[in-house]
């Protein structure tokens, strides 16, 4: 099977005085695993429905393959929806789930017979064809609604939510199936999600929405390591948000030339630009790109990721220009095996969380305790100003 590319163009959509869809442009390429992400509410579901056909948008366009398919009923669009109580037969058996659409269109019995195997082996379910779907568990009814949703071949599989229904562990299990069917048949996958760690980790982009807009479209990697605003660095993972001054910018080149001979500088060729930023009153320093040039005065949002902090009983080495250096105390740790999670008390009250990776054995229990006087320290090049914009 083939995929279809799907545009979203100045797609809008009011319920009433509710405005569910602001102005929603993306591009979703041919074959690809797509993912809608963002909270209840956002929008999200009801772009779906508008590329499905369930909806009418009240302004813009849907291209499929550069077709416009606004006025098109949704049984004449190149697409299939898994719902997410999966909307199937109790009544009847996997094969005639399986096989309901093929006989409504009059498919000859032996085709039927052939492509309903086809779909059912596909999903991994030959052993359960006969049965119930009262008889199957939450995933298997899951893999019947997407078989049933395949056999129609359609260029665009759209998913609104389809594991929410089911406990964390089958979730987790049942995604890397759906990635690996993906993968098997590589038409486009559209996935609508609240789950932040499900898209991160099967999309091949993302568009995180919120009230209504698309605020980012990206890979997981650039959504999580290079947030566009405040409410995507916060809702992708966790992160340390602060409301910070500009001192002042600099070029790379500057700060070398007033730095110690010995130092140990950690700038490159394509760390261009500097800021001397003051966050609740305490020097930092941040790296910027040309486009975020900022100026002294200005107020700026800064992130930076609880796992890029680093936390220590001594100080860092003092050869490392690029290093934010604070002080401070443990307020709270919380360990959860595989890491611990540090929130911290700067000396002048700003509270930070770090998350500390335990990499080798802790022979005699954790080095940082409730209470400790510790280090906590960033590069310039870990942390990131993002737009603050009321969202």
């Amino acid at each position: 099977m083939k995929g279809s590319t799907v545009s979203i163009k100045g797609v809008s959509k009011h319920f009433g005085s509710f405005h569910a869809l602001k102005d929603a442009e993306i591009m979703i390429n041919e074959g690809e695993f797509f993912s809608l992400l963002g909270p209840s509410g956002c929008g999200k579901t009801t772009l779906l429905r508008i590329i499905a056909g369930f909806e009418n948008p009240d302004d813009g366009v849907v291209l499929i393959d550069d077709k416009d398919v606004v006025s098109f009923p949704a049984n004449k669009r190149p697409t299939n929806t898994v719902f997410q109580n999966y909307a199937l037969f109790p009544h009847l058996s996997v094969y005639e789930n399986v096989a309901f659409s093929l006989r409504l269109r009059k498919v000859e019995k032996k085709e039927l017979d052939r492509k309903v195997k086809e779909y059912v082996h596909l999903v991994d379910l030959d052993a359960h064809m006969h049965k119930k779907i009262s008889q199957l568990s939450g995933g298997q009814r899951q893999r019947v609604a997407i078989a049933r949703a395949l056999i129609n071949e359609p260029k665009v599989l759209l998913l609104d939510e389809p594991l929410s229904a089911l406990d964390a562990k089958l979730r987790q299990n049942l995604l890397i199936e759906l990635d690996d069917l993906h993968d098997k048949i590589g038409i486009t996958f559209i996935y609508v999600t609240h789950d932040q760690a499900e898209a991160l980790s099967v999309s091949d982009r993302i568009a995180v929405m919120n009230a209504g807009k698309v605020l980012q479209v990206g890979t997981p990697f650039e959504i999580y390591e290079n947030p566009a605003t405040a409410f995507v660095a916060k809702f992708i993972g966790e992160t340390n948000l602060f409301l910070a001054t500009v001192e002042k910018c600099m070029t790379v080149e500057k700060v070398l030339e007033n730095a110690d001979e010995d130092a140990d500088d950690n700038f490159t060729e394509t760390d261009e630009f500097l800021c001397e930023i003051k966050i609740n009153k305490l020097p930092g320093l941040v790296q910027v790109s040309d486009y975020e040039r900022t100026e002294p005065g200005q107020q700026i949002c800064y992130t930076v990721r609880p796992e890029k902090v680093h936390i220590s009983l001594d100080p860092p080495p003092e050869d490392r220009m690029d290093l934010n250096v604070y002080k401070g105390v443990v307020d709270e740790p919380v360990y959860s095996g595989f890491q611990t999670k540090f929130y911290i008390r700067l000396d002048n009250g700003t509270k930070i969380k770090v998350f500390k990776q335990h990499s080798t054995y802790l022979d005699d229990g954790p080095e940082i305790e409730w209470k400790d006087h510790v280090y906590v320290y960033w590069s310039a090049h870990d942390g990131y100003i993002v737009e603050d914009v009321d969202e």
